[in-house]
């Protein structure tokens, strides 16, 4: 548990991944705000951890963006750890049946909100010595079929990962980005159901296909995600930074 209570952004944090990272940190003692585009699932998660604070926002407009950093310096008034973890799965389709506004749609969710919240984001880690995490995946690590507009955004991540710890670290601010394998829930199923469709095969094949593609055979879990972004953000890790870390249980091809 932390000695002093830090405030905590996560950003697509009222489900999923999002919410498990800001459940562990409200557990160790944490303040945390989420934003989130749908707000009954920011209801239900104030309704699970009441003392969580939250902003509705769409994080692909800038001025919606603008009031989630409005509302965070009022109610808490700085910033410690920023989670960079809004994303979107995007289309799964070959390259010459994804339509421009799809990877349009894609990019914007997936890589230009993380930029947006960031330029707001750094004047407040600057001033705290703080830690920045960046949501990637082993599609940012891995060429990734039927997926590009989202392999495209999450290594372009890493790539702006690394670029800000460069920037960042003589300020003291560290910067990691984590880059986790297919994680179990809706999210994932969803995603197979569409790769099914598109390759013309079973589901569950599909699935089993996803399993063999790392060395452990598993789905990961977002409670493990999340207690690896505590790790990078506590005193443990203070010489971590500019990392893509894998935590996927040893991706070997992605090409199945």
């Amino acid at each position: 548990m932390s000695t002093v209570s830090r405030v905590v952004l996560v950003t697509a944090g009222g489900s999923g991944i999002g919410l498990a990272i800001a459940k562990y940190f409200v557990k160790q003692g944490d303040e945390v705000h989420i934003c989130d585009v749908d707000q009954l699932a920011i209801d239900k998660a104030l309704t699970e951890l009441p003392t969580m604070t939250a902003t509705c926002a769409e994080l692909t407009q800038v001025d919606q963006v603008d009031t989630v950093f409005d509302d965070l310096q009022k109610t808490h008034g700085k910033l410690d750890i920023l989670v960079n973890n809004v994303g979107v799965a995007g289309p799964t389709a070959a390259v010459e049946d994804i339509l421009p506004q799809e990877w349009n749609d894609t990019i914007s969710v997936d890589l230009n909100s993380i930029f947006y919240v960031t330029r707001k984001a750094v004047p407040l880690l600057k001033k705290s010595k703080g830690v920045m995490i960046n949501m990637s995946s082993n599609a940012g690590l891995f060429g990734c079929p039927l997926r590009s507009p989202y392999a495209a955004a999450k290594w372009a991540i890493v790539g702006l990962t690394k670029t800000w710890a460069m920037e960042l670290g003589p300020f003291g601010v560290r910067v990691n980005a984590l880059c986790p394998g297919s994680v179990n829930g809706p999210r994932i199923d969803k995603v197979i159901e569409l790769d099914a469709e598109a390759r013309d095969i079973p589901a569950a094949t599909v699935r089993e296909l996803y399993l063999q593609q790392n060395s452990l055979g598993v789905f990961v879990e977002a409670d493990h995600i999340a207690q690896t972004v505590y790790f990078l953000c506590s005193s443990a890790a203070q010489h971590i930074s500019g990392q893509a870390i894998p935590i996927d249980g040893h991706t070997e091809t992605l090409s199945s």
